[in-house]
């Protein structure tokens, strides 16, 4: 059974939905506020969101880019405003899709069912990253470089991937703490950059030149970069 987060600040709406959704197999979950969809995502499984725009204290672009920070969940931005500049803004937010109000049940699952199957098909074939005979592997947890084991602990193999699968996007130490230890944790900048410290030591220890790719931003963070070089997934 897949899992719907539903956003939206009108109790009648979120019913609406739960009653078109709920006979095709879909557990939903409601939020009345960005605040609220943010603290589900980050406590609950969740395969998609359905997302309002017209919110009061943080309306729906904002709740998107705020998701976007630490999570690629199918959105779906649902919502009464029609016009093309309106469309552009939510794609440009993050969402994947754009339905208006009033819907069709049929339009709207089909759209929730054409994203869930392409997100399905990114997840398996992103279980496993290469880069410069770096393996990151999602199924066994496993780092290894030129077949050599780098023995990691969670956080650090959560860190590398998350650099890895998003190269040259620059990560502020809120967003790594958000992603990686959770919204509500009591994490701080230290041990954000103790945990890349020791990154880059276990990777430097292994042979991989981890000084060409993982760069410190001053005053804000940091990202990874390829340096011309390729990244696959398989």
């Amino acid at each position: 059974m897949k899992t719907i987060l539903l956003v939206d600040d009108e109790t009648r709406m979120l019913d609406l939905l739960c009653l078109y959704l709920t006979p095709y197999d879909y557990r939903c979950l409601k939020a009345e506020s960005g605040k609220d969809a943010l603290r589900h995502l980050k406590k609950e499984n969740i395969d998609i969101v359905l997302l309002d725009v017209m919110m009061p204290e943080m309306d729906g672009w904002m709740t998107c880019r705020k998701i976007r920070e630490f999570s690629d969940i199918p959105i779906i931005m649902l919502t009464a405003r029609s016009e093309t500049s309106d469309v552009i803004k939510g794609l440009k937010h993050g969402s994947d899709d754009y339905v208006t109000k009033p819907f069709h049940e049929a339009e709207l699952m089909a759209r929730i069912e054409a994203l869930l199957r392409r997100a399905s098909h990114s997840k398996d074939h992103q279980h496993m990253l290469i880069f410069n005979e770096l393996e990151w592997n999602e199924e066994t947890v496993e780092l290894k470089f030129q077949n050599q084991h780098i023995p990691l602990t969670p956080k650090e193999f959560a860190l590398m991937g998350l650099f890895l699968k998003n190269p040259k996007k620059v990560y502020s130490r809120d967003h790594l703490v958000t992603a990686i230890w959770g919204l509500n944790s009591n994490i701080d900048d230290r041990t954000v950059d103790s945990h890349i410290r020791n990154l880059r030591e276990k990777l430097r220890n292994a042979g991989f030149p981890i000084d060409n790719h993982l760069y410190t931003v001053w005053g804000i963070g940091y990202k990874w970069v390829k340096e011309g070089s390729e990244l696959k997934s398989k």
